[in-house]
């Protein structure tokens, strides 16, 4: 029976994850059979796990945590770029309080809901992006992603959210909202040369920029209600400066996909996108946000890697 490793995040949903740990592991062994079972330490410890997981011939591993922990997970099936086992499963229990990444493939919320995807669901085969970006310390570091990357506003809430301590002590949901109306008000766009294939090469003036192979972020938003992650593209979702009354209804707009039709809001689709910040930032850096993290800023690459990932959904 294929050997299945459950990476673990503890400090999940407030700590209810770790302290459930037992009865996870439990259940889900009724399903996966040949299971073992790893906890997370800290940021990128999923990362470490899955790889070595993969090189030790676990033909599954199962990300059980948020949305977070799901992207580091994925990112632990690749090395260099290239997949370590490209036979390997992924899947996940979505025991967070956002679940975005799940939303794109109908799985409801609840733990009942991915165990039984888990248990009756069909292996798909899922494209992922490869995101290339200068590092804080001006170096190149590299990422992947199943959902969404993004730059812009919502690159400055998270660097914020990350930074403020004494916020960070309340809820996430508090923090991430806290953040999002200080950015609102004080981030002013940014001039970004934008290169979307052969399609598209031009700046353009960016609020937020999200490029998507899922459809969902930021706690439910359907920024990319169109993207499809299996179908070779990734879909670029433009807001641009505007108006704060058209920013506040672009915000209503955007958790049901409505704000696609907004005049602020430019769509592209492409395989490989380039943003790179122009000299009229005044040298402020422009920071990009891949699940919850800010791993860097522009100038940045996004590549899309066609049905890399078999994911059990």
């Amino acid at each position: 029976m294929m050997k299945t490793l459950a990476v673990i995040n503890p400090r999940s949903a407030g700590g209810k994850t770790g302290r459930d740990t037992d009865m996870i592991a439990r259940r889900l062994s009724d399903v996966t059979g040949n299971l073992t079972v790893a906890l997370t330490n800290g940021p990128m410890d999923a990362v470490r796990l899955t790889s070595h997981a993969l090189r030790d011939g676990f033909g599954r591993v199962v990300a059980v945590g948020g949305d977070g922990t799901i992207n580091e997970v994925v990112n632990g099936f690749f090395s260099n770029g290239i997949a370590i086992n490209p036979e390997a499963e992924f899947a996940l229990l979505n025991t967070g309080t956002g679940g975005d990444f799940r939303k794109t493939f109908d799985i409801e919320a609840g733990f009942d809901a991915s165990l039984k995807r888990i248990a009756e669901g069909q292996v798909r085969r899922i494209d992922v992006g490869q995101l290339s970006y200068l590092t804080d310390d001006g170096k190149t570091g590299r990422r992947h992603f199943a959902n969404i990357a993004s730059f812009g506003m919502s690159g400055d809430v998270m660097h914020r959210v990350n930074r403020a301590t004494r916020i960070k002590r309340f809820t996430g949901r508090f923090a991430f909202t806290w953040g999002s109306v200080v950015s609102m008000f004080k981030y002013k766009s940014k001039p970004v040369r934008l290169k979307v294939d052969n399609v598209f090469d031009d700046v353009v003036s960016v609020s937020t920029c999200a490029v998507c192979n899922g459809q969902f972020f930021g706690g439910g938003m359907r920024v990319a209600p169109d993207a499809l992650p299996d179908d070779g593209m990734l879909d670029v979702i433009v807001i641009g400066d505007a108006p704060m009354k058209d920013i506040m209804r672009s915000m209503n707009q955007i958790y049901t996909g409505a704000h696609v039709n907004n005049p602020h809001v430019k769509v592209f689709r492409g395989a490989s996108i380039i943003a790179t910040p122009v000299e009229a930032t005044g040298g402020e850096p422009v920071f990009l946000e891949v699940d919850g993290e800010t791993p860097g800023k522009l100038p940045a690459m996004f590549e899309v890697m066609p049905k890399a990932l078999k994911f059990r959904a």
